[in-house]
């Protein structure tokens, strides 16, 4: 188990009150990773705090305006690429598969593609192959990260510590064209009803119906490993 992507994926999932209590850990075990410059890990110390200390009934709503507010900062990696709804959907059933085929089976009611699931999974695979995957979709990282920065939110700093993990550079025409969305925060919810309205996702067998950047992602993490006895959302690092 990836300790690290492990507690990324914790603090960018909603929070809890369980999540407050295993912050020490959490905040110990990114403190020490030297895969993370000492900046990274610094950034990170302001959000280790609040999660940490803060009233949980204003961090809910925080996340909440922050993550389900605007699509242009949603969790739902598949929400910034996909083409037609039927892509996306076929990008769900191969992503479903590929989690199974490796014995990892998400006890969470997100979508496959949220990202703290995908990390979580991310967790339980060799470093190299979850390196490869965080490449794969820098482009979305870093777009999140620039969004997150100019809000002066101190969940940026999980974003930029993910760019490290990568290990790469993002495309910035890529990113440059995620950036061209307007953002949106509606303060309604027959607002919110609005952006969010879309046509049906049609989730089909043929794994092939995905986007191209999905099947290119979904192509590096076809190597079986044992899973891990935990292979559930919890709330403490492994």
């Amino acid at each position: 188990m990836d300790r690290t992507l492990k507690s990324l994926s914790l603090i960018l999932s909603y929070p809890t009150r369980d999540l407050q209590k295993a912050m020490p850990e959490i905040s110990a075990v990114l403190a020490a990773d030297s895969r993370l410059t000492a900046a990274a890990r610094r950034a990170l110390r302001p959000l280790m705090d609040e999660l940490a200390q803060r009233d949980i009934y204003d961090l809910e709503e925080s996340y909440v305006a922050l993550f389900d507010r605007s699509r242009t900062l949603s969790l739902n990696l598949f929400e910034h690429v996909h083409g037609e709804s039927r892509d996306r959907g076929g990008a769900m059933v191969s992503l479903v598969e590929t989690y199974r085929e490796a014995g990892f089976e998400p006890a969470t009611t997100e979508l496959p593609d949220h990202l703290p699931v995908l990390l979580e999974f991310l967790a339980t695979r060799p470093f190299p192959e979850a390196q490869t995957v965080l490449a794969d979709a820098a482009h979305i990282v870093e777009a999140l990260n620039a969004r997150l920065t100019r809000r002066e939110s101190p969940y940026a700093a999980v974003f930029a510590a993910l760019l490290q993990l990568a290990g790469t550079q993002a495309d910035q025409d890529a990113v440059a064209e995620l950036l061209e969305e307007p953002e949106t925060d509606p303060d309604d919810l027959e607002a919110l009803d609005a952006v969010w309205e879309e046509s049906e996702v049609l989730f089909g067998p043929d794994p092939n119906a995905g986007c191209p950047q999905v099947r290119d992602i979904l192509s590096r993490m076809d190597v079986p490993v044992t899973p891990s006895p935990d292979r559930t959302s919890g709330a403490a690092a492994e």
